[in-house]
């Protein structure tokens, strides 16, 4: 069979794929490049650069595979390649350990002032009283983000003898105290704490400038900050001002919001060290790419098992099952943007009605990639979700029950929540077209179909809150589609659901739940 290398990929994956296949090398083509001769090919291996979107699917006559040597998946239209019954496969494990390893090397130069004492010898300057560093042994070093970059960094830290503390929501408190580290319940409390805080946590509309001023603020003017995960997570306007003024004493950044880039306030600050981008650029890590990447396209074109598969892979899905897998992994998305503080332990899949004679292994798979893929920095697919789940501490219970009183198949999913509360949400399907409804949210019954955006309030239910809420999201810009006011019998608490033409800004939630007095509100987005 025929494979298109369309980005520069290392020599020993090309030469794992030549091996079994006619292999093209034709980096830096254009689209319309691509389209011309992509009908030709079984197989593409792109790396960053190059976009396979759903024209180049709707082209590629002869395509089965579309292999991404590396993490993201950015430039490739999953929706798309699934629609052509294309598989999409990645090389997730190829540049942890590198990522890891580079930030542990920012973290001992941010300590040392590595970088500055270098640049003053080379000037001929002897600064040596200048450059005091400082030990890492017995300091806090909190993490943001336990995830599988995020425990190796802290399993390294803990041989210097630091003093380990994380924020994670979707992380068991038992799995991190096995890894020597202390949850905290909140972003804030590890700023507080921490001398040193490393952020390893996805790039999501939560965590877009969730490092601003205020919450540098937060910080020791002793403390240092890392990220190596993410551009625009951290604000970097608002992180070089408060390195200017002292209120934290340095930082590492290894990746922007505009890449590439060669301007930046922070570049001409002496107290903030900076790479371009390196996390991933080791060898290693290049050549793993490759021949991960490499054994998964090979796998795919002989029509076995590719663990790295991140849409459904083969396999006859049951006509009852399929139409509840988007259902489901919408609502485990919910159940993430519901339970703010995370879920510990258990989450609980329900399937009721007629859903219950069916095979629901495939819907708690949905469920599990909804509930995960906002907080993990990798692609949650059918097949590691699971494995991810595992290394959270997270357990899934399905339960089967025939009855089923208003609707014919209902799935509930359900966890419990950080402070002990059990967050549950509902849906089905109605008929014909299989149209979603969503129809329990915080144990309150609704009946609303989901969106791509959506808010949700818990309030005293008392005249003139419907008014106020549409007047904070008017004030917000942000445009209300449809919205569904829900009560429980014999309770004054009613919950308002709302579906949203923008992602709702934090802010903006926060102001109308002061508004209303709500006890709770939050945005989601299920996309």
């Amino acid at each position: 069979m025929r494979i298109l290398v369309a980005d520069p990929l290392a020599d020993a994956g090309i030469a794992a794929l030549a091996n079994h296949h006619d292999v093209d090398v034709k980096t830096g083509l254009g689209k319309e490049e691509i389209l011309a001769i992509v009908s030709a090919y079984d197989a593409v291996v792109v790396r960053s650069q190059t976009t396979i979107d759903a024209d180049v699917f709707a082209a590629a006559t002869n395509l089965k595979v579309v292999a991404r040597a590396g993490v993201g998946l950015d430039n490739v239209d999953v929706e798309a390649a699934t629609r052509h019954g294309v598989i999409v496969c990645n090389a997730p494990q190829s540049n942890v350990v590198s990522a890891a390893e580079h930030t542990v090397a920012l973290l001992l130069s941010l300590a040392r002032n590595i970088p500055q004492a270098d640049a003053a010898l080379r000037a001929g300057r002897w600064e040596r009283s200048s450059w005091t560093g400082t030990e890492l042994q017995d300091k806090v070093l909190g993490v943001l983000g336990l995830g599988r970059i995020g425990t190796l960094v802290a399993q390294r830290c803990h041989a210097f003898g630091m003093r380990l503390v994380a924020y994670d929501p979707f992380v068991a408190p038992d799995r991190a105290a096995r890894l020597g580290v202390e949850l905290l319940p909140t972003v804030d409390d590890v700023l507080a704490r921490a001398d040193f805080v490393t952020v390893h946590l996805p790039k999501t509309p939560d965590t877009v400038g969730m490092l601003n001023a205020d919450r540098l603020a937060l910080m020791k003017p002793t403390a240092r900050l890392l990220n190596v995960a993410r551009g625009g997570i951290v604000v970097e306007d608002d992180l070089a001002e408060a390195l200017r003024n002292g209120v934290i004493a340095g930082a590492a950044i290894d990746v922007f919001e505009a890449e590439p880039t060669t301007e930046s306030p922070l570049f001409a600050l002496s107290n903030a060290i900076v790479t371009p981008h390196l996390g991933a650029s080791t060898e290693e890590a290049q050549d793993k790419a490759g021949t991960q990447v490499a054994e998964f396209v090979n796998l795919a074109l002989a029509g076995e098992f590719v663990s790295s598969a991140v849409n459904v892979q083969g396999g006859v899905i049951d006509d009852v099952v399929r139409p509840y897998l988007s259902l489901g992994e919408k609502l485990g998305r919910m159940l993430t943007g519901l339970a703010a503080d995370g879920i510990g332990g258990e989450v609980t899949v329900e399937y009721l009605g007629d859903l219950a004679a069916a095979d629901g292994r495939l819907i708690a798979l949905s469920v599990l990639r909804g509930l995960l893929g906002p907080v993990c920095s990798e692609p949650v697919t059918f097949v590691n979700a699971p494995l991810l789940a595992e290394e959270r501490g997270l357990h899934v219970r399905e339960v089967s029950d025939p009855q089923s009183e208003d609707f014919v198949s209902v799935l509930r999913v359900s966890g419990v929540a950080r402070d002990g509360r059990t967050i549950r949400v509902a849906g089905t399907l109605l008929h014909p077209g299989d149209r979603e409804r969503v129809i329990e949210v915080w144990d309150t019954p609704v009946d609303l179909q989901p969106a791509e955006h959506m808010a949700f309030f818990r309030y005293v239910d008392r005249p003139g809150v419907i008014g106020t809420i549409g007047m904070g999201f008017g004030e917000a810009g942000i445009n209300i589609a449809a919205a569904q006011v829900g009560q429980l019998d014999d309770s004054n608490e009613a919950i308002m659901c709302l579906s949203l033409d923008d992602i709702v800004p934090r802010e903006v939630i926060d102001d109308i739940v002061t508004r209303i007095g709500a006890t709770e509100g939050r945005g989601v987005s299920l996309h």
